[in-house]
């Protein structure tokens, strides 16, 4: 059995019952070709990184599959290029270590990016932040300046 995962953003103008039934679609139609579902995976909207048709976001979606026979992949991303609701796609075989990584990701081994955001503390304009990292600073006495005399005797 082969492992694949398809990645495919979606327009973000949809509605939200039109994006959720975008992906069904395409995990039917793997369903129907014999596929077994893995993993869905919802990522929602995200920014893209360079617009696409003059729109600077869509909703991620990832579906990991196993199939016995390559020539699923063909009949999916033909699909997908027909699919107007399709901004971008991208079909990968994974290896044994793509498998591994993506069962210790579901599994909370390897943490997401969502959790190590919420780590981050709350940017509060720095005030806190001036205040512990500032130490004060000990006084050092005056040194006496020579003086020099202009004056003529």
């Amino acid at each position: 059995m082969n492992q694949y995962e398809v990645n495919f953003i979606i327009d973000p103008v949809l509605s939200g019952d039109e994006i959720k039934s975008t992906a069904g679609m395409y995990e039917s139609l793997l369903k129907d070709q014999g596929c077994s579902i893995v993993h869905v995976n919802e990522m929602g909207l995200k920014q893209l990184a360079y617009s696409i048709n003059k729109k600077s976001s869509g909703f991620y979606y990832c579906i990991e599959f196993t199939t016995p026979v390559g020539s699923v992949i063909s009949k999916v991303e033909l699909a997908l290029r027909r699919d107007e609701r399709i901004m971008r796609f991208l079909t990968v075989k994974l290896d044994k270590y793509g498998v591994q990584y993506n069962e210790d990701r579901r599994s909370g081994k390897i943490s997401s990016y969502k959790k190590k955001e919420s780590k981050k503390k709350p940017f509060d304009g720095g005030a806190a932040s001036t205040t512990e990292t500032v130490q004060p600073q000990a006084q050092t006495p005056p040194v006496p300046q020579p003086v020099v005399s202009n004056e003529e005797e």
